[in-house]
């Protein structure tokens, strides 16, 4: 396959950034779109240019570092990861544009890398669950619901992309917030910190300047995961919930 491929380069977040073309020839169908763009920048090497600078960690699908927009799309044409879409999905001849993740919290790098701190930050403002550790406990100590289970281990699949924000046209994080929310609200272990985790957490999403929700359900469709968008109906009643009980909003 050849392709034209116009990516986005861009020195740092400070700096103006621009789509640059570069022509790529003898592309499998088989490769990876990341090998793809392993395969452009050893030609960029060769002639002593700058390689675009791309995340990337585990290649299979499980980190999420590997944050594309691709010919619009948040990851690309199919539900996957960018690690996992394979240049099958294009035809010979296609030009392909390829951009960061666009979110005022999600600052550039440097090309196509961005600080997702911002998801981390999130995280942590949730704090910790105050369950005993140490050894495995029972397995039959704590019953959890099938459904609830079922719940928990639905929104648990998060990998933390940032595919939701990129697709949603307000840049909002709600689908993630409320994927990290759910998976432990819904269980026993969760239980004691389930009004602060909820307050907690929303307030550090907006406080980190993603967009407000308008239910618009991009970033359902473009999550490689497949969190549902009813996720972000139960935090919000999470919320609605923790807010009556503490008086905090």
């Amino acid at each position: 396959m050849k392709l034209t491929l116009r990516v986005w380069r861009q020195q740092n977040a400070d700096a103006d950034g621009a789509m640059s073309t570069y022509e790529v020839d003898d592309i499998s169908a088989d490769m990876s779109f990341l090998e793809m763009l392993d395969t452009l920048n050893e030609e960029l090497i060769l002639k002593g240019e700058d390689p675009v600078a791309f995340d990337h960690d585990c290649r299979e699908g499980i980190c999420g570092a590997c944050s594309l927009v691709i010919n619009g799309d948040a990851h690309g044409p199919e539900r996957t990861t960018s690690c996992q879409l394979h240049m099958r999905s294009f035809r010979d001849g296609d030009t392909i544009d390829v951009e960061p993740w666009r979110a005022a919290a999600f600052p550039v790098v440097k090309d196509l890398v961005v600080d997702r701190s911002a998801f981390d930050r999130i995280i942590q403002a949730g704090g910790y669950v105050t369950a005993p550790t140490g050894a495995a406990p029972e397995a039959h100590a704590t019953p959890v619901p099938k459904p609830d289970a079922d719940f928990a281990f639905e929104h648990a699949e998060c990998i933390g992309c940032g595919a939701c924000v990129a697709a949603c046209p307000n840049g909002a994080a709600m689908l993630f917030t409320s994927a990290k929310i759910n998976h432990l609200n819904v269980l026993p272990q969760g239980a004691p910190e389930r009004e602060t985790r909820v307050l907690d957490m929303v307030a550090q999403m907006d406080e980190e300047g993603f967009g407000g929700c308008t239910l618009a359900g991009e970033c359902a469709t473009a999550c490689p995961k497949g969190i549902p968008l009813v996720s972000i109906t139960s935090m919000n009643k999470e919320w609605l919930r923790a807010t009556r009980k503490t008086g905090r909003r």
